[in-house]
């Protein structure tokens, strides 16, 4: 039995003849006139916008993904204005493409244009890591799903979605739990839990990721206060969200060929559905934390470990940062990188701090796939915007000396 993964395939269009060029424009132009005149008419049937687009001279590949986009709007999206940069949205059946190794550029798409006989091909410059993904769009062992056509000053970009059939993960009798830590300090930090004890810890820094969001929110600041033309701000936001996303991708993959090194792994993740609700650190603080993408990160784990048949489980994220892997009781972070348990009775006094949760968050799944209820079920979010990290329970620090202090793997 197989599951499917979604990618997104992205190319850039060959710079097109003056023509071609107005052509494309004209069509974006169109697209966005008519996107807004159904979202300003309140439009939130299929029915509804279909009459309100027919007027507008737009292939039907355009027509047809208004009438399933601008419905969303408000009921899925709760969208109150429209942003003017809307891209051009197709349905699969603009998915026409075409190889020949004699072209300068192998890749073309025909870009679909309003009436019969205007339709135009048109070369791409396509990521060279995805050549046997568009090879399996032409061989239809993928299934096309949209179509956004992008402009950026000067160039054209289009991104396709399409589902790739990858083989289900098989169940097995002894798993090798896998948690993943995502964070500020260390981006990911993976730990193996065989018969409940820590194996061959992973880490990697979050230094890069760090220094980019830094130098994004400066960049833009400056750029701003000095009244810069709008598309050179636009085109350093989309320099450093570029870089941002080279460092999910390399950080991503790491975590999978870690994973993949263990007998039947079992990747788990932790629950952040809210994580934006819940994080109250300060101005500063949240402003860092808010602007990282943690789900994001995660869900290019699990699209990874998905293809490498690896499968993906999530558990409840409360206190797995504070929590002992070893007693499972309450402890506090002494400093960022070191976690201390106070109790007499456990054989860990202090051990890194995100290895500690990693190991947590692995040991918390089990062999139904069922996350494992922690006691007490409530809130963890700091009251008193203190450190987000530190524990909500007062502990005497335990005399005995360190037995598990694994400091050569600190950030």
């Amino acid at each position: 039995m197989s599951e499917t993964v979604t990618k997104t395939l992205q190319a850039t269009l060959v710079t097109p003849t003056t023509g071609k060029e107005q052509r494309l424009q004209r069509l974006l132009d169109t697209y966005r006139e008519a996107l807004h005149d159904a979202f300003d008419n309140k439009a939130d049937t299929m029915s509804a916008v279909n009459d309100i687009v027919t007027p507008y001279d737009l292939p039907y590949q355009a027509k047809d993904a208004l009438k399933f986009y601008v419905p969303k709007l408000r009921s899925t999206y709760n969208a109150e204005e429209l942003d003017d940069e809307h891209p051009l949205r197709l349905v699969n059946r603009a998915a026409k493409f075409d190889y020949s190794d004699e072209r300068e550029h192998g890749f073309v798409w025909q870009a679909p244009q309003p009436g019969r006989g205007t339709n135009f091909w048109i070369p791409l410059r396509i990521n060279p890591e995805q050549e046997s993904l568009w090879f399996d769009l032409l061989s239809e062992d993928a299934t096309v799903g949209e179509l956004r056509l992008q402009r950026h000053r000067m160039s054209w970009e289009l991104h396709v979605t399409a589902e790739y059939p990858v083989e289900e993960p098989t169940d097995s009798d002894d798993p090798t739990y896998i948690g993943f830590d995502v964070g500020e300090s260390a981006l990911i930090t993976g730990c193996a839990l065989k018969r409940d004890v820590p194996r061959k810890p992973m880490l990697v820094s979050g230094s890069r990721a760090r220094h980019l969001r830094k130098e994004m929110f400066t960049t833009l600041r400056r750029l701003q206060s000095r009244d810069a033309a709008e598309w050179r701000v636009d085109e350093r936001f989309d320099h450093y969200q570029n870089s941002l996303t080279d460092v999910v991708e390399k950080a991503s993959r790491q975590a999978v060929e870690y994973a993949q090194q263990f007998e039947n792994p079992v990747i788990v993740l932790e629950d952040l559905s809210y994580i934006r609700e819940r994080l109250d650190c300060g101005k500063f603080m949240n402003r860092r934390l808010h602007a990282w993408a943690f789900a994001r990160l995660q869900g290019r784990i699990e699209d990874k470990a998905t293809e490498a048949g690896i499968r993906v489980e999530y558990i409840n994220a409360a206190y797995t940062s504070q929590t002992c892997y070893a007693c499972n009781r309450l402890g506090r972070r002494k400093e960022q990188a070191e976690f201390v348990c106070p109790h007499d009775d456990c054989h860990v006094s202090e051990f890194q701090a995100d290895i500690n949760a990693a190991a947590n968050i692995a040991g918390r799944a089990n062999p139904w796939g069922e996350s494992v209820p922690w006691e007490p079920e409530r809130d963890d979010s700091p009251r008193d915007r203190s450190a987000c990290d530190s524990a909500t329970v007062h502990r005497e620090t335990s005399e005995k000396s360190s037995q598990m202090t694994l400091s050569a793997y600190s950030d």
